[in-house]
């Protein structure tokens, strides 16, 4: 598994915002949005592309364009949704499944309860969109559904990532055949003794939608 962690002025910048506890929903949302902008132009250097032959005002010449069959992004419900804007700027003609998966707060295993993705995935090159990689369960399982369904190429793309998540996602994905990439904005300090990530963010998915009463 790789693992990418940009180094860049302006994705540490926005991560101070996101991370002040004073930062509001609206905010925090914005800032989860432009971040993710950046993340994806990494986590898209080797999207699958295709010659495509064009006429300027010039001259015939030879481009590229997106391959079919094209990426598709699946965000993680319901945090990975605060994501989503940022890489479908980035592209456009992507197509977009969801997948549901929670944590059990006592046990911290990740519980699949909803999907919206093609039963065959054959041949897609996959972006899985979730704020944290804390124990990297839910990132785990959602990689293994989808290579399941034939996804051969899967990037993680995650705001945050504790050490120990991106040793528990390497050993779980080190039997696939699929190649997995991970694109995190910054690798942080450790999980605390509740599975959080320190000195993290807080509850992502909370700080974007605030929390129903």
């Amino acid at each position: 598994m790789r693992v990418i962690n940009p180094d860049h002025r302006l994705i540490a910048h926005k991560l101070t915002y996101l991370r002040d506890e004073r930062t509001d929903s609206p905010t925090f949302r914005r800032l989860a949005e432009e971040l993710m902008t950046l993340l994806a132009y990494e986590a898209t250097r080797e999207v699958r592309v295709e010659p495509f032959e064009i006429v300027t005002p010039v001259a015939p010449t030879t481009g590229i364009k997106l391959s079919n069959p094209k990426p598709l992004i699946v965000p993680i419900l319901r945090a990975g949704l605060g994501m989503l804007e940022g890489m479908v700027r980035l592209l456009p003609s992507a197509e977009v499944g969801f997948l549901g998966m929670q944590r059990d707060e006592e046990t911290l295993e990740a519980v699949t309860y909803a999907n919206r993705l093609p039963d065959d995935l054959s041949g897609r090159q996959v972006y899985v969109l979730d704020p944290m990689l804390a124990t990297g369960g839910s990132m785990a399982d959602a990689i293994h559904f989808l290579t399941d369904r034939g996804a051969d190429d899967i990037t993680a793309v995650c705001l945050l990532a504790a050490p120990e998540g991106i040793a528990h996602l390497e050993e779980s994905v080190a039997g696939l055949t699929a190649p997995v990439t991970l694109v995190t904005g910054a690798i942080d300090e450790r999980l605390n003794e509740v599975g959080y990530i320190v000195p993290g963010l807080g509850d992502a998915g909370d700080r974007l939608y605030g929390v129903a009463q």
